[in-house]
């Protein structure tokens, strides 16, 4: 059985979110993207990285420690997003369908991407199939933007999914993308829900547009 985007009601602040408070990051998702990173190995020294949707900063604030001083990390998010007070990160407020926004990014970070991140999400308006495909469609404008941003050939992608209707069409979409895709659930996950994320790497030459 398919399961939706909805939860359960959970304890906002419970032991992620303590340790994230402890620690001196911005939100609970900067320990999830420490798993992350443990699980998929994405970020290095050096690495030019985008962040979408990338309020309140959390997961800037990892990137910008892990890629160091000569890396080079850009956020982009509609809503305003205070600045990470490093000198390798650059924060774009702009809503990911802007037309711009893929020629602002990549003159932020003055190369092809090494690594692209996605943790957008919709406002949920509790119907489950249109928050699904709304979803759906974030996720989809990611990929693109990716395919502009990344070196064929080599770049890694991650996005948020949803174990939901719109799921196995977007990891054929990721197949058809890259050479290598990984799903994983998080432990830091909160409990009842069924997001998970899913990693592709090696973009193909001639990785289709759309």
């Amino acid at each position: 059985m398919l399961l939706t985007l909805a939860v359960p009601a959970y304890d906002r602040k419970d032991a992620v979110y303590r340790r994230a408070k402890r620690e001196g990051f911005r939100s609970r998702a900067a320990v999830k993207l420490e798993e992350i990173d443990g699980l998929f190995s994405l970020l290095r020294r050096g690495q030019r990285v985008v962040d979408l949707g990338c309020w309140p900063g959390g997961w800037l604030q990892v990137c910008a420690e892990r890629v160091g001083t000569h890396g080079r990390v850009v956020g982009v998010d509609v809503a305003d997003t205070e600045q990470v007070e490093r000198s390798n990160v650059v924060v774009l407020q702009a809503d990911v369908y802007d037309e711009a926004l893929a020629e602002r990014v990549g003159a932020a970070l003055g190369g092809p991407a090494d690594l692209v991140l996605s943790d957008l999400a919709p406002k949920l308006s509790g119907i489950a199939a249109s928050d699904s495909a709304r979803h759906a469609a974030l996720v989809q404008r990611a990929l693109e933007l990716a395919r502009a941003w990344l070196v064929p050939g080599g770049g890694i992608f991650l996005a948020k999914l949803f174990m939901d209707a719109e799921y196995q069409g977007l990891i054929l979409e990721l197949r058809r993308t890259f050479s290598a895709v990984k799903a994983r659930k998080l432990d830091t996950t909160r409990k009842g829900s069924s997001e998970l994320y899913v990693c592709g790497r090696g973009l193909k030459e001639g990785a289709p547009p759309e």
